[in-house]
């Protein structure tokens, strides 16, 4: 435009600035992903991941759009009858549509094989990169698969239109679509994480327990996507609190009595509908065990931690690609930024947390993939917990200091960055907090001790390989045999605990991969007065080769 600008108005020439990163495959510009994808029998799906990098790349603007044009909630019809209806932006369909026909909702149940968790939490973690909010739907119908597999007379009926790679956003009866999309509502304003303080009441139509349909009365707090087509909730039957699975339209073709009382006006997560409903006496299937509500509603609970696992370890890689893309092109005191030595020290430290994170999720992806093996099961019952509380916690902090390699632009909404930010809190609070995952690992410990066997069994294998990593499982060894003879003192120090399991579980990770990347984490996080902030890598460590490998390549 400038050009256009009779020369006597022009006040200044625009340069030194970063070319748009625009439309680049995520999958083969991510040096780490393709290494882990191969490292945990994800070979197969190589093509498919490149296939599906390509794609995403592409979908960035419709990312922006969706988090600019935001969910309306609709409660009545010019008529004035009741319709809840969540409306969305068409960047919203598209985005959606993409994910689903690819199969992000169910690949691991409909190809079931070596690598296929891997494989999707591949495809996942570059679509959490394009937007998040729109994710959670994904993760519920992913996640909802194991748990109503439980009650199979309802599985047989709901499950094909679960696996179908269609998108039906319309709002009609769930036996006149081809595909369906499943969501949550657990919580309630008097409990919230604890959901035995649930009040809502199931009672029998007809003949009770598993199978049986039941009316629901009450209310909850959080319901993650109310658009979709069911959900997945909890509510106190005559045997004690019980899983329902609650369709948005009843079997005679009617509207069930669910009613969206306001969506949530939340800090991030922006293009994602959560809502607050009421049950009105609304029809549903109990799902498993009558009383045994919390076991069978757990199974979905794990898949979607572990979907915040690799969520945010997308949101980092997102951030740090913005931050090296930018480092790259633009000059600061006569040389690109990723020439000066202390920008490089923090790049090079952000680069090795995005690598610790995804390689830490697809270790934990391979295990999920292992179900016919009793050991990688346990740790995956405390890899899971562990990870979340990780890597969710460390996503924060990572994107901040992204946006400081952009400075002012960073911050500015015009970038991607503001968003990730907003969006890291989700990961870290929803599934349960950090206080949490943290009693999750105590809980896995003292009823199953065999999970601890399991994770030291992991550490064992690369035992010898790096000094600081043995010293470091021996220190932690100690520790915990000290603090499990005192559960009070072993609740009160349990996150420094977790933490230290979660950084040498990193490390033993690492260590499978690239040496130079393995050495550098270990270096500057088994050290002995580990600095909190970021750019406070030790001499020794080659930061110009982790700036070079973290780079995105268009």
């Amino acid at each position: 435009m400038s050009q256009d600008i009779p020369s006597v108005h022009r006040t200044h020439t625009v340069f030194n600035q970063v070319p748009s990163l625009d439309n680049w495959n995520l999958f083969t510009s991510d040096i780490a992903l393709h290494e882990q994808l191969h490292l945990h029998n994800g070979s197969w799906g190589e093509e498919q991941a490149h296939h599906y990098g390509k794609i995403a790349g592409n979908l960035f603007e419709a990312g922006f759009l969706a988090n600019e044009n935001l969910p309306q909630l609709k409660t009545h019809d010019r008529y004035g009858n009741r319709v809840d209806v969540a409306t969305f932006h068409p960047s919203y369909h598209q985005l959606m549509r993409s994910a689903i026909e690819h199969g992000l909702h169910s690949l691991p149940w409909t190809n079931p094989q070596p690598g296929a968790h891997v494989v999707r939490a591949a495809q996942m973690y570059m679509q959490n990169q394009v937007e998040a909010g729109h994710c959670c739907p994904l993760t519920m119908t992913f996640a909802a698969v194991p748990a109503i597999n439980m009650q199979p007379d309802v599985a047989k009926i709901w499950l094909p239109r679960i696996y179908a790679k269609v998108y039906d956003p319309d709002n009609k009866p769930w036996f006149e679509k081809e595909g369906l999309t499943i969501g949550m509502a657990m919580t309630e304003k008097q409990g919230g994480t604890d959901v035995r303080a649930n009040t809502t009441s199931a009672t029998a139509i007809g003949a009770r327990g598993p199978g049986q349909l039941y009316e629901l009365l009450g209310h909850k707090w959080f319901c993650s996507a109310p658009m979709c087509d069911a959900f997945l909730t909890l509510a106190q039957s005559d045997g004690g609190l019980s899983c329902f699975l609650v369709p948005r339209w009843r079997s005679d073709g009617s509207k069930n009595a669910i009613e969206i009382q306001r969506l949530k006006d939340k800090q991030g997560n922006k293009a994602n509908a959560s809502s607050e409903i009421e049950y009105r006496n609304a029809e549903a299937w109990m799902i498993g065990e009558e009383g045994r509500g919390v076991p069978t509603i757990i199974t979905m609970v794990a898949m979607t931690r572990f979907d915040c696992m690799a969520g945010s370890a997308g949101l980092m890689r997102q951030a740090l690609a913005q931050a090296s893309h930018h480092c790259r092109y633009r000059e600061v005191f006569g040389k690109p930024l990723n020439q000066h030595p202390l920008m490089q020290n923090v790049l090079a430290d952000l680069a090795l947390e995005s690598e610790a994170a995804i390689a830490m999720t697809m270790r934990v992806a391979r295990a999920l993939d292992n179900i016919e093996d009793e050991q990688e099961q346990l740790f995956a019952r405390i890899a899971v917990a562990i990870g979340k509380y990780w890597i969710c916690k460390r996503a924060p902090a990572h994107i901040n200091e992204a946006q400081e390699c952009l400075g002012g632009v960073g911050y500015v909404e015009e970038t991607i960055l503001p968003r990730l930010y907003r969006e890291a809190p989700v990961n870290s609070i929803w599934e349960g907090s950090g206080n949490v995952q943290c009693l999750d690992v105590l809980r896995a410990l003292n009823k199953q001790p065999a999970t601890l066997e399991a994770l030291m069994a992991e550490f064992q294998r690369n035992r010898g390989m790096e000094p600081l990593l043995d010293r470091k499982l021996n220190q932690l060894g100690s520790r915990m045999k000290t603090l499990v003879r005192n559960p009070t003192e072993l609740e009160y120090q349990a996150r420094s605990m977790i933490e230290d399991l979660a950084i040498c579980m990193q490390a033993n990770q690492l260590l499978d991969g690239d040496s130079t990347v393995a050495s550098a984490f270990c270096a500057s996080r088994l050290r002995d007065n580990t600095n909190l902030v970021y750019g406070t890598l030790p001499a020794g460590i080659p930061v110009q080769k982790l700036v070079q490998r973290a780079a995105p390549v268009l």
